[in-house]
C-alpha cells in the first residue's frame, strides 16, 4: 500500500499559527497559552489585522510549511474557520479540519491524522478554543491498519489532477 502514514509518537513541540483579522483576537489569545505551556509557536499573521485581510494569504504559507515537516501541528482561524479549512486542505499532506467540541479536536487526529485545527475566532469563545487546542495537541495517531490504509487513499487522491 503506497504513501502509508506513520504513527506520529513525538510530542508536538512546533505550532504554527495563521488568522485573518477576524480571528486575531483568539489566534492572540491561544498564542499565549501555547507560549506558557512551553510550545514554540510560528506565527504567520495577521500581526496587525485589517478588515481586508485575507485568510488565504496566511493560511496557505502556514499549510505549506506543515506540508513540509517544518511544524508539527496547524492552527488556522477565520471568523467561521470554514474559510481557513478549505484553503489549508488545498495543500497536499495537510488535513485540516473545523472543530467545534473536544471529541472530534482528538479523534480527528487519533483516526484521521489530522495536523491542523480550524477554528471560527467569531463562533468558539477562548475557554472552549483552549480546550480544543489541548485535546488536538495531546493526540496522537493512533496508526491502526484500517486508519492508514484510508490515509493512503486519500493521498493518492492528492497526485491526481
Amino acid at each position: 500500500m503506497p504513501d502509508i502514514p506513520p504513527p506520529h509518537a513525538k510530542t508536538p513541540k512546533f505550532i504554527g499559527m495563521a488568522t485573518d483579522h477576524a480571528g486575531y483576537e483568539l489566534k492572540e489569545h491561544l498564542k499565549g497559552k501555547l507560549c506558557e505551556a512551553g510550545y514554540e509557536v510560528i506565527d504567520f499573521g495577521v500581526l496587525k489585522p485589517k478588515p481586508d485581510d485575507d485568510y488565504p494569504d496566511f493560511v496557505v504559507p502556514l499549510a505549506h510549511v506543515l506540508s513540509r515537516g517544518e511544524v508539527d501541528r496547524g492552527i488556522a482561524i477565520c471568523g467561521s474557520g470554514v474559510g481557513a479549512s478549505v484553503a489549508a486542505n488545498k495543500v497536499a499532506g495537510v488535513r485540516a479540519c473545523l472543530i467545534h467540541e473536544v471529541f472530534s479536536a482528538h479523534q480527528g487526529v487519533e483516526d484521521d491524522d489530522l495536523n491542523m485545527l480550524c477554528l471560527g475566532g467569531l463562533v468558539v469563545g477562548h475557554s472552549l478554543a483552549w480546550d480544543l487546542v489541548q485535546s488536538f495537541l495531546a493526540a496522537r495517531f493512533s496508526g491502526e491498519e484500517r486508519h492508514r490504509r484510508r490515509l493512503a487513499k486519500v493521498a493518492d487522491l492528492e497526485r491526481k489532477p
